[in-house]
């Protein structure tokens, strides 16, 4: 099992970052090696939803299978209450196996927010075991995925 996990501070509160990750199908517009997203359910939000996505890494094409299990959306701090935490987890049941999962918290400085992205996956035989795991996990996904977190960076504090 290859674990990844990459991060980024963003200079926008966990409720504007939401707002850019929540709608699953823009996905595509900052993660370079997804390709399209296509859903299986009629629910596109929230715990349950299906959806493939269609993946490109290099030479190697494969449609990733996942449901979300976990959705909390962020909200701002006010005066009266603290900020929560944004969270969308997701289970992998295609190909490639696993869990992932978004965070966003606030800054402890307020003056922004941290997104993490942190993948738990399993690479079948044929796309080298645990040899592939090693490698495309922790070095090619982790590369692409801190690229993709720039792309995040650029619609979030671009507007």
């Amino acid at each position: 099992m290859s674990d990844v996990t990459v991060s980024i501070d963003l200079d926008a509160g966990p409720a504007e970052v939401w707002a850019v990750v929540e709608p699953i199908e823009r996905h595509v517009d900052w993660m370079a090696d997804a390709v399209a997203i296509r859903f299986e359910t009629e629910q596109t939000r929230g715990v349950g939803t299906k959806f493939l996505c269609d993946t490109k890494v290099g030479p190697i094409r494969l449609t990733d299978h996942m449901e979300i299990t976990e959705w909390r959306p962020a909200v701002d701090a006010d005066a009266d209450s603290p900020g929560v935490d944004g969270v969308m987890g997701v289970v992998h049941t295609g190909v490639v196996t696993g869990r992932g999962v978004f965070t966003i918290e606030p800054l402890s400085d307020g003056t922004g927010s941290k997104f993490t992205w942190s993948e738990n996956l399993d690479f079948p035989w044929y796309l080298g075991g645990r040899l592939g795991e090693i490698i495309a996990g922790r070095f090619v996904l982790g590369a692409i995925w801190k690229r993709n977190l720039r792309g995040l960076k650029r619609i979030v504090e671009g507007g």
